[in-house]
């Protein structure tokens, strides 16, 4: 009864566990739910939902447009005033990276169909992490 939005797995600095973040929208009975079947998974060891604390959220985004004579000057421009790279030139398309919030990478994708036809995309999902003193760590 919900969808997932975002779903990222990566290693942590403990080589024995990953981090799983998860990105849904529903209300708090759905969040609820969500979390408890969660917990009933064997390899799960600590869940957390940090919606309603201090955290800082980022994802990647690579994007592969269209370039030519015309569009070069503007998609570097974009890039650079859009937080982002270009990190290839080849032939006629150009790649660019950005980081941020999904809602700055919505808004990327937004204005840069203005500027250059996208070929080809790729998103990493959100990863995110509380701020200040608190770790999401294993029971001891």
């Amino acid at each position: 009864g919900y969808n997932i939005e975002s779903l990222t797995v990566a290693a942590t600095h403990d080589p024995q566990v990953s981090r799983l973040t998860m990105v849904t929208l529903g209300d708090d009975a759905v969040i609820a739910q969500i979390i408890n079947q969660s917990r009933k998974l064997i390899d799960v060891l600590e869940i957390a939902d940090i919606t309603s604390r201090a955290h800082l959220e980022s994802e990647l985004l690579i994007v592969k447009v269209s370039a030519n004579a015309a569009n070069h000057g503007r998609i570097t421009a974009f890039a650079r005033d859009h937080q982002g790279i270009v990190i290839d030139e080849n032939g006629s398309t150009r790649i660019l990276q950005f980081m941020g919030g999904a809602m700055h990478i919505g808004a990327v994708l937004d204005a840069l169909a203005d500027v250059a036809e996208v070929i080809e995309l790729a998103r990493s999902g959100t990863a995110a992490i509380e701020c200040g003193d608190a770790v999401l760590a294993p029971p001891a």
